[in-house]
């Protein structure tokens, strides 16, 4: 599970992800908790991590679990597309 694409992000800070992705959001140093509004979330207030650009409320993004990598649906596309 390399590459997970989310369809629309939370906040430009974090996006609700459940059990399934905890250890991976972890191994990235990108989990955060204690919110009361949920459980288990994804940080990404860094933005891309190939350009910069913030994760728009509503916008898609990609999470890569092999490198930790947050990135915008444009960077996303271009590596899913580089690694098949």
């Amino acid at each position: 599970m390399p590459l997970i694409h989310f369809e629309m992000a939370d906040s430009p800070e974090r996006t609700q992800i459940g059990e399934g992705l905890v250890r991976f959001a972890v191994q990235a140093g990108r989990l955060e908790t204690g919110r009361d509004d949920g459980k288990y979330f994804l940080h990404h207030a860094d933005g891309c991590d190939a350009d910069g650009k913030r994760i728009k409320p509503g916008d898609g993004f990609f999470f890569d679990t092999n490198t930790g990598d947050i990135l915008c649906e444009e960077h996303g596309n271009d590596r899913n597309r580089s690694d098949t």
